[in-house]
């Protein structure tokens, strides 16, 4: 007889064994399981009078949760941040909900209020995440630019030593699909290394003077004005339009090194947590739309640059064979640059505050209206 039948016989005959009024049938069951099973006397007894094996042992109730009051809140507070992990909105908790208190978009009791300030970033963590689909990645559409490629200068990931905003990274993303074959949008990601401050600029192709074009709107959006820009070695940047137009405006012009990604890490990660992260990877080709993303894109911007705290890494520590690295203290593109203070005009400033609170344009309402315009792109 194996294990499991051994087992089965006796759980069977447990309840006989239980309901025995002496101890002389009791007895007389486990001479029967002894010439059955083969098992001592005394396991026997275990097994009988025990915890029944079959039913899994009940686990005795926790503690109840200290933020058992504020999860409904936290959970609104997590989705207007978009999900941002722990680390990130555990510093821009207080000033997000400040700012949808006064959009009116929650409603916070002092006791909540309280609860919120003191929650911890591994607190937020533990909120159970949506589904998350599978990650995918786009096709590389990037072209060599040979003919200027030695007349522009190169600039690497540790070359950027300024400490003021205005040095943008740059590059396209492309929303061909699944084929590059024949014209598609794309979209041009600007971004400041100091501050984070990006622009997303949509346009149709990647022609040269197209790609100007797109790179003068996105210029004239920024609150400071541009002092450099490092592009990746495609031709729809080395070229003699863009060289032309750097020089006229005194902007210094500089490339990555081919094939070495992380010379433009600044840009291609919003390229990835901002681009791929809102609008995906399907194919866009239309003049419908284009204008839908141009839309979706003006308000992305402006969510991305005052409520999307984000850590720059301060330095790398070796100890034995790990790396640890160091990160400073989570804060949104605004939060930096009013740091700086590289925002000369009090007009600018003021255009500026005046932008962050706006209850009409509170996270949640943005991110609901990001929504509504991705449904709308999704049927086209």
């Amino acid at each position: 007889m194996s294990v499991a039948t051994a087992r089965e016989v006796v759980r069977r005959r447990r309840a006989d064994y239980l309901k025995a009024e002496t101890r002389a049938e009791q007895a007389r069951i486990l001479d029967e399981l002894v010439g059955l099973t083969g098992y001592h006397r005394k396991s026997l007894v275990r097994l009988l009078s025990g915890p029944d094996a079959a039913k899994p042992p009940s686990r005795p109730p926790g503690r109840t949760s200290t933020y058992a009051l504020a999860l409904p809140l936290l959970r609104k507070l997590w989705a207007a941040s978009f999900f941002a992990c722990g680390k990130r909105l555990e510093t821009f908790l207080p000033d997000l909900m400040g700012l949808l208190v006064a959009a009116g978009e929650i409603k916070v009791t002092p006791f909540e209020e309280k609860l919120l300030r003191s929650v911890s970033s591994a607190t937020i963590d533990r909120l159970p995440a949506a589904d998350r689909s599978p990650k995918l990645r786009g096709l590389s559409t990037t072209k060599a630019g040979a003919l200027l490629r030695s007349q522009i200068p190169i600039r690497t990931f540790a070359d950027w030593t300024e400490q003021e905003a205005g040095f943008l990274e740059v590059d396209l993303v492309a929303h061909c699909g699944d084929t590059t074959r024949g014209e598609y949008l794309s979209a041009l990601t600007m971004t400041d290394v100091m501050t984070g401050w990006t622009v997303l600029v949509p346009m149709k192709g990647k022609g040269q003077q197209g790609t100007v074009a797109a790179l003068e709107m996105a210029r004239k959006q920024f609150p400071f004005p541009v002092k450099g820009i490092d592009c990746d070695n495609g031709s729809e940047f080395i070229n003699a339009h863009l060289v032309k137009y750097c020089a006229a405006r005194q902007i210094i012009f500089t490339r990555s090194r081919p094939y070495k990604k992380n010379d433009q890490c600044h840009v291609e990660e919003r390229n990835g947590s901002v681009v791929r992260q809102f609008v995906g990877y399907q194919r866009l080709e239309s003049d419908e739309e284009l204008a839908l993303l141009r839309l979706i894109e003006v308000r992305v911007n402006r969510y991305h640059n005052y409520y999307w705290p984000m850590m720059r890494l301060l330095c790398k520590e070796r100890q034995g064979s790990k790396v640890r690295k160091v990160y400073d203290t989570p804060k949104t593109p605004y939060q930096r640059l009013l740091a700086l203070g590289d925002v000369a005009a009090d007009v600018t400033k003021a255009r500026l505050a005046q932008e962050y609170a706006d209850p009409a344009q509170n996270p949640a309402a943005l991110l609901r209206a990001i929504t509504d315009l991705l449904e709308k792109l999704g049927e086209k």
